[in-house]
């Protein structure tokens, strides 16, 4: 085993799996001049230019030319920097990324979507939202966000290998944590979740850095007296709905927290999935722990008392205990 970050987990995906499979490349806005940082570092240098792709500052190219490679067989990594942009690419992701639907499975799209999302970094509304609700509506896409480096490598390399489109989104505050990883070759399969911490008295489920939020909320009700089981997701599509039934079963209590706007958010589907298949285990009303229904705010202070925090969840455990 051994220690690396966030960053560090990725860089290894993407190296092992250029490495291994000469049809997989990476494209996107100015990677190039970012390969001696970030998850980029050294890709240039190795795999030269046919390989990793500047592009122009347009995320319908990127995405668009993802898709195309990606029906001819490539296997195309596409980077559009920040979750919000693929709202500017709208038709590429609700309609195109539907094409093996559209030709009955003849064609395979076999792409990756990185990009990076979440607030806390004051870089305001057009560079912070998560908007995990919105894209869980565009059918034929997949979808994984890590909260830790084990699983940040683990999923990308599976999000790589997959036949369907995979949008890949790692939170900004992430970067530096760390986690022990395997030397050898290793995924993380998409759609299934994993509890990071057991607890009998209430399930908090939560995807990205909301997990860091939820366990330190659940160290602090420790000392309460109160027993906090902590779910993370890692993927949304595919939905591990089954870990987090059976999670709700033992605890009798659910709060989804999820870094989004209440309304719309994946908050709602979970917790309406658990209402409709494990109503009768509830001991107390569903609790949704989310942001406001604003645009993020630029601002340091507003900016963080937007922000569903640890506060927050303790807040909504102790109502319902």
């Amino acid at each position: 085993m051994k220690k690396v970050t966030f960053l560090q987990a990725q860089r290894e995906a993407i190296n092992e799996e250029m490495e291994r499979d000469d049809t997989v490349f990476a494209l996107g806005e100015t990677i190039r001049e970012m390969s001696t940082t970030g998850i980029w570092e050294g890709l240039i240098t190795k795999y030269g230019e046919g390989r990793v792709l500047d592009t122009a500052i347009s995320e319908q190219a990127i995405l668009g030319a993802a898709i195309g490679a990606a029906a001819a067989g490539m296997r195309p990594i596409a980077s559009l920097m920040f979750v919000d942009f693929l709202g500017v690419c709208g038709d590429e992701l609700i309609n195109q990324l539907q094409m093996t639907y559209m030709f009955g499975g003849k064609i395979k799209l076999p792409l990756t979507i990185v990009a990076g999302c979440g607030a806390g970094l004051s870089v305001a509304a057009q560079h912070s939202k998560s908007m995990f609700g919105w894209l869980m509506s565009v059918k034929g896409l997949k979808i994984a966000i890590p909260s830790t480096a084990y699983d940040a490598k683990g999923l990308l390399k599976a999000a790589i290998r997959d036949d369907n489109p995979v949008a890949y989104f790692t939170h900004k505050l992430s970067a530096d944590q760390t986690s022990e990883i395997p030397e050898e070759d290793y995924i993380v399969p998409l759609g299934k979740a994993d509890v990071k911490r057991e607890g009998s008295d209430v399930t908090i489920v939560s995807i990205a850095y909301s997990v860091t939020r939820a366990l330190n909320a659940a160290e602090k009700l420790q000392e309460q007296g109160i027993s906090v089981e902590v779910v993370d997701l890692r993927s949304l599509v595919p939905l591990d709905k089954e870990t987090v039934l059976e999670s709700v079963k033992k605890t009798g209590r659910l709060i989804v927290t999820t870094e989004e706007p209440v309304t719309g958010s994946a908050a709602g589907e979970i917790a309406a999935i658990v209402a409709s298949e494990a109503f009768d285990y509830l001991d107390a009303p569903i609790k949704r722990v989310c942001a406001p229904d604003t645009p993020i705010p630029f601002s340091v202070g507003l900016e963080k008392t937007w922000l569903p925090d640890e506060e927050d969840l303790i807040k909504a455990v102790t109502e319902i205990v």
